[in-house]
């Protein structure tokens, strides 16, 4: 426990000295002009310097204003470098990951031996053997074998995950461990454009881009800062007129109070801590827009298996129709399946051996491979038999019959049906034999998560292969809104573009292959870590724990960027409506005696209250950097509800508190400007 304690504060200790060190770097001027800003405020404090060293002001005067200028721009720094430095600390870990890899590269699936070689020099479409114990050295998807792998040092679960060829699971990251059996891994990464390579420069920050939203309200910021500096530029010009001398010192200190420093100097914090939030959740973004635009979808689509069920079908039980023997359809049943890769099909040859089946391979069969176009797969036996199992409306389409001709059939496919299971129809040739029972569980707690979702807003549609009387079963267990039964690949995208043509942003989960170009167009596409490269590749996030129903984390971080981005903007700018009273009679009521009905502070003098306006502008940056980091609370509710509740606490907050904070300031310095 005190060893926790120890590491926790060493790994603090390291944090605040790196962001320390950078926030001194960032003054240079290559780094100081990406935030214009703070970069007014930087120019400012050499302008007050020179003027303290040329005799424009009192020495300590001018020193207090150049050092507090100076810490403000520090402060602002320190700001986005502590976000930048949390980010290299999560960075580390994954670098061990990916260190002193090798690779066993074979020639074809039938080389034994292979050539070891360093993970560096391995190509795309390379083929690698790894064996239990070993570290998989790039990213890839099996193309053979099956094995239990370690991606603790990907996802920091512990728990180990089944990877398997020819499934929606087949996909592996390079630097997890395989602790069980061999596979062979086809490499679908470059050298240095690997998933952890991408993670890597993702979480240090190097690859962030900033948001629509951020570079909209930077340029507002910016065009706020040019618009004082000519108000500031152009006062000379009306003292000169009124024979009032104008300390350029006071002047630097009026221009920094009056532009919107505080938001100035968090934005970059904020933007980079959002991400930081999504990969503490163990979501990667691939860019911060994703994160953001998460805050605004009201639609979200979600695939049935593996999403809102375990997506671990497996058969339960045969029904045979009238006139059929039990055996004839078990073994038809165990003979399109003897070739079918998936979960499904391995626990239908499974459940046939159980109830007595013999297995059997059958000579000079072909078999007909599982189709998402088609659903249905089969056999093609030598005399001329063609059996199928499949979907409904695929096995009716095969046969060229229609439903209305087997009463029987409609009835036992509904009673699977209206149980929540999927029903699979078995055919040999034109004959109709009976149903496969697949039973899915719902993930328990997911329809409480979908009702959050509703209470944001956001609509639920839940998009399966299955007949629309399962369908109707699951979507009304699960709980969302809506649901389209009997989905092709092409259904979802369709679904997807109609979604976008009414004006909503759309979400969409998925871990296939087949789902890759619904995830390619939806706005926010979350792919599942454990699905296929395809999938990855697509979509703009990626979740670690390959939990789809991580959506929702993802929703609340987006709009808990948007409403801290919103809340502090807020703040900023009303903290200057008060500085405002605080400098301006500061500056003038020497000249102009009527101005003093603005001192509503009762300041003590000139010099007084622009260090204690300066002091609190500075200090409000770190108190506020908690906040940038952690994000603003979020609740759900509606846009009138949260404009009302920004408008009270950091709008009405934002000016009532410098009021107090000058003054007491003012207080406090007012005797040591005395001596």
């Amino acid at each position: 426990m005190n060893h926790s304690i120890s590491a926790t504060q060493n790994s603090s200790t390291w944090f605040q000295a790196e962001a320390w060190k950078n926030a001194c770097i960032k003054l240079l001027p290559q780094h100081a002009m990406k935030n214009p800003v703070m970069a007014i405020v930087w120019l400012g404090t050499l302008i007050t310097f020179i003027s303290t060293v040329l005799g424009k002001a009192s020495l300590v005067f001018g020193l207090m204003v150049t050092f507090i200028l100076l810490m403000t721009v520090l402060f602002a720094n320190y700001a986005e470098a502590i976000a930048e430095a949390k980010g290299r600390g999560q960075a580390s870990s994954l670098r061990q990951a990916r260190q002193n890899l090798t690779a066993r590269r074979i020639l074809s699936l039938q080389d034994t031996e292979g050539t070891q070689i360093s993970a560096s020099a391995l190509q795309r479409n390379d083929l690698i053997e790894v064996r239990a114990g070993e570290l998989i050295p790039s990213d890839g998807e099996i193309v053979y074998g099956f094995a239990t792998i370690n991606e603790a040092a990907v996802t920091g679960e512990s728990a180990p995950v089944l990877r398997e060829a020819g499934t929606d699971r087949s996909g592996v990251i390079g630097g997890t461990k395989v602790l069980t059996d061999r596979i062979i891994v086809q490499v679908t990464a470059e050298v240095g454009h690997s998933f952890l390579d991408r993670m890597i420069a993702l979480v240090e920050g190097s690859s962030r881009q900033k948001t629509p939203n951020e570079i909209a309200l930077g340029i507002l910021l910016t065009v706020m800062t040019v618009t004082f500096i000519i108000v500031v530029i152009s006062l000379p010009i009306m003292a000169h007129f009124l024979n009032i001398a104008l300390n350029p010192i006071l002047l630097v200190a009026l221009l920094v109070c009056l532009i919107p420093t505080t938001i100035g100097g968090l934005l970059p914090a904020i933007g980079i801590a959002g991400m930081n939030r999504a990969l503490k959740a163990n979501i990667i973004a691939k860019s911060g827009k994703a994160v953001e635009i998460a805050g605004d979808i009201d639609v979200l689509l979600l695939d049935k298996t593996g999403t809102i069920t375990y997506g671990d079908r497996q058969a339960t039980a045969f029904y045979a129709l009238a006139g059929v023997a039990d055996p004839e359809l078990r073994q038809a049943a165990l003979l399109t399946s003897l070739a079918d890769p998936t979960p499904e099909g391995k626990s239908i040859v499974a459940l046939a051996k159980e109830q007595g089946e013999k297995i059997q391979e059958p000579e000079q069969a072909e078999f007909i491979a599982f189709n998402a176009s088609s659903r249905i797969s089969g056999v093609d036996l030598a005399h001329g038999q063609h059996i199928r199992k499949g979907a409904l409306d695929a096995i009716l389409k095969f046969t060229s019959q229609d439903i209305s001709q087997h009463s029987e059939l409609k009835t036992r496919v509904e009673q699977v049906a209206s149980k929540g299971a999927t029903p699979l129809v078995v055919a040999r040739g034109q004959n109709i034999l009976g149903v496969i029972e697949l039973s899915d569980v719902v993930k328990p707690g997911i329809k409480e998560k979908f009702a959050r979702l509703r209470e944001m807003g956001i609509k639920t549609v839940m998009v399966t292969g299955d007949n629309p009387l399962t369908a109707a079963a699951i979507a009304a267990e699960a709980g969302v809104d809506d649901y389209i039964a009997e989905a092709r690949p092409e259904d979802k995208l369709n679904c997807i573009r109609a979604e976008q043509n009414k004006g909503h942003l759309v979400a969409m989960v998925g871990d296939g292959t087949n789902d890759a170009p619904a995830l390619a167009q939806a706005d926010i596409g979350l792919a599942m870590n454990s699905g296929t490269q395809a999938a990855k590749e697509a979509g703009n996030m990626v979740d670690l724990d390959s939990d789809p129903t991580k959506l929702l984390a993802v929703v609340e971080i987006g709009k808990q960027q948007l409403i801290t981005r919103g809340a502090l903007t807020t703040f900023s700018l009303a903290n200057d409506i008060s500085k405002y009273f605080a400098i301006l009679p500061a500056l003038f009521v020497s000249a102009i005696p009527q101005m003093s009905v603005l001192n509503v502070m009762h300041l003590h003098s000139s010099e007084s209250a622009i260090l204690s306006a300066l002091i609190f502008n500075a200090m409000i940056i770190p108190l506020l950097i908690p906040i940038a980091l952690r994000g603003v609370k979020f609740k759900p509710s509606t846009s009138t509800q949260l404009l009302r509740r920004n408008m009270l606490i950091y709008g009405l907050g934002g000016v009532l508190l410098p009021f107090v904070a000058i003054k007491a300031i003012d207080l406090i310095i007012s005797p040591i400007l005395m001596w």
